[in-house]
């Protein structure tokens, strides 16, 4: 019996989707991307109000296939548009959408850019744009193959004038067919919502002369600023649903054959899975229920108007620092105790399950170097996290800071170094609850009194089983500080770590930030810098030159600082598998590892945002008189997908 409902309800199923599963293309192929020159302001403020115009415009492009956001204020606000091509169905259009999403941040640091995909478009800028229609980006790209005679040329001409014609009254949409002496056209037409419709027309008209100039040749796209033409000699157009062809009534008559036997056992199935989802829903209240009951016993809840007496209603004087997902305050518990309060960004009862479990796995961890979490309040009109206090803030404050990084010599430096290694080898090799951080950096690396290191904020970290390759997830961290395969693949492992480690030990040692905005004097990634000058045996040009403050030059410290630099560019390496572990690269920072000649970081072109082939030599530069074997590596070829 139950092998006849299912057969019932997969024949079912099959015929409703059969059109769908046969012609939808989503067209998520990439034709161009144009990023604008104007380098962001200041990302901390930046990314964030990048972040949250793509979240908005996600759900809007849910629900109509088209969306606008702005977030923030000043130099660092965000506009964002996003629109898919009328004839794409809202499936297809989701999937245009996020390959767009996951293509456009490769134009940061820049604060503008715009990519055009065969399905949809997206734009980001720092101003408002919305009404543009024209623009000195505009231009045609043209196919490559010649299709002989005039009848084609005829039949596109026909084709673009009518969807010219027809697009600004009908919502900036339109497509054409026309067929001359059996040589036929096809062409869409697509203005992005914001503009009038009398700019619409004089954008597509300008489109359709610009790809006029590509016939004879077979395609032609014009990728305007208020709008996109297509003309191809090939259907790519998604079809029109037509209720009265044959292929309709077919389906049709086998809807109705088999609905009358497939209604009742559709009504049981939907049943069974309500059912079963209050009972799933039941189990994670349960859960959440049980976890409140242990966080009151461990004494791991706060009120909410205990810390929002402790901050002074979260005064602005007492603001420490602003985050992707919240702000931290200072403030002052009754019995006197000093604390960091992280106030999140999300007040979402939907979040209450997943936002305990996080408390849990993280008050489940205590080490030397990680910041201690002392709570949370989850019962009053917003989320807070409560953390021990550190009086000399984030790292960042000190390397990056030309008067602040005199407090750190080496040996504070190489402290620091050390014990961030550590508390990653306690995240990654715990046997009780194994983490990954996703977003090592030096604003999340916090300082003690004696400045020692502490790893912070844990909103991204995720906990993975030893006998999983991988965690495949939602990418999210900070823009050069991520593997580039989890930046293309979001195949998350313990080597995002390493990676973001390599990184933030460069940034140590030579007290220059891996974002290029933020710096005048280098154009480059810190990573390919120290790459190059690594390969010419020169890197000591690159030493913070607060490090020259200290009696830094006798060799043995030279070469600590030399192997720390060597063991930023192992845990760079393209490959993961080349990467070492952070125990690993523990014991190379001390001393007691031999190290391997590094093959090279993933280079990025600047101007065409993709990574470049490369055959480069490697040879050590410690050990000086010890002769290296070349290693000869061929950079492979890296595209987000």
């Amino acid at each position: 019996m139950m092998k006849k409902i299912v057969i019932v309800i997969m024949i079912t199923m099959v015929i409703l989707l059969l059109p769908a599963a046969l012609y939808a293309q989503p067209r998520s192929q990439k034709i161009k991307q144009i990023c604008g020159s104007q380098p962001e302001h200041n990302a901390t403020l930046f990314v964030p109000n990048f972040v949250a115009v793509m979240e908005n415009i996600s759900t809007q492009i849910r629900a109509s296939g088209f969306g606008v956001a702005e977030a923030g204020s000043g130099p660092d606000k965000n506009y964002g548009l996003a629109q898919c091509y009328g004839d794409l169905s809202p499936v297809d259009c989701v999937l245009c959408y996020a390959e767009a999403r996951t293509v456009l941040p490769q134009c940061y640091p820049v604060n503008g850019g715009r990519i055009y995909l065969d399905g949809c478009f997206m734009r980001a800028e720092n101003y408002s744009f919305y009404g543009e229609h024209t623009g000195p980006t505009d231009q045609a790209v043209c196919g490559n193959r010649t299709r002989p005679g005039s009848a084609f040329n005829e039949s596109v001409g026909r084709a673009l004038s009518q969807a010219v014609s027809a697009a600004p009254s009908n919502n900036g949409y339109a497509r054409a067919v026309v067929r001359t002496s059996n040589e036929s056209a096809y062409v869409l037409a697509d203005c992005w919502r914001t503009i009038s419709p009398s700019a619409c027309r004089a954008c597509l008209e300008n489109a359709s002369a610009a790809i006029s100039g590509c016939l004879p040749l077979s395609e032609g796209r014009a990728l305007n600023t208020g709008c996109f033409m297509r003309y191809s000699d090939t259907n790519f157009l998604n079809p029109i649903p037509r209720s009265g062809s044959s292929r309709g009534r077919v389906i049709g008559l086998a809807i109705a054959a088999v609905s009358v036997a497939a209604v009742g056992t559709m009504g049981a199935v939907i049943g069974f899975y309500m059912w079963k989802n209050r009972t799933i829903q039941k189990k994670r209240k349960g859960d959440v229920e049980k976890l409140v009951k242990t966080l009151h016993d461990q004494s791991l809840n706060f009120k909410h108007s205990t810390l929002e007496k402790a901050t002074d209603s979260f005064n602005e004087a007492n603001k420490l620092g602003q985050g992707g997902f919240g702000t931290v305050y200072k403030g002052v518990l009754p019995d006197g105790r000093e604390i960091a309060v992280k106030r999140l960004f999300f007040n979402n009862k939907h979040r209450a399950a997943d936002f305990y479990n996080e408390v849990n796995m993280i008050s489940s961890v205590e080490h030397k170097n990680l910041v201690r979490l002392l709570g949370c309040s989850c019962s009053g009109p917003e989320s807070l996290l409560v953390y021990e206090f550190l009086s000399n803030k984030s790292l960042d404050r000190f390397i990056f800071d030309s008067s602040n990084g005199k407090a750190l010599n080496w040996e504070k430096r190489l402290e620091i170094i050390i014990g961030t290694a550590e508390g990653l080898v306690y995240l990654h090799e715990n046997t009780k609850t194994r983490i990954i951080h996703r977003d090592i950096k030096a604003s999340n690396i916090l300082l003690d009194s004696r400045l020692r290191a502490k790893i912070a904020d844990f909103g991204l970290a995720r906990s993975f089983q030893e006998d999983k390759s991988h965690i495949s997830t939602a990418i999210a961290g900070t823009l050069g500080y991520m593997a580039p395969e989890y930046l293309a693949h979001g195949q998350l492992t313990e080597k995002v770590d390493v990676y973001s480690y390599g990184v933030l030990l460069l940034e140590i040692v030579t007290g220059r930030q891996n974002n290029r905005s933020k710096t005048t004097e280098y154009t480059d990634s810190l990573v390919t810098i120290a790459w190059n000058h690594f390969q010419r045996r020169t890197v000591e040009e690159l030493f913070d030159p607060n490090l020259m403050l200290h009696n830094y030059s006798t060799i043995n410290i030279k070469n600590e600082i030399l192997r720390a630099v060597h063991v930023g560019l192992l845990c760079t390496q393209e490959i993961p598998s080349l990467r070492p572990t952070m125990s690993k690269a523990l014991l190379m920072l001390v001393g007691k590892e031999h190290l391997p000649a590094p093959t090279n970081p993933p280079f990025m072109d600047d101007k065409t945002m993709e990574f470049n082939d490369v055959s480069l030599d490697t040879s050590p530069i410690l050990n000086h008189g010890d002769t290296a074997s070349v290693a000869s590596l061929s950079q492979s070829l890296f595209l987000p997908r």
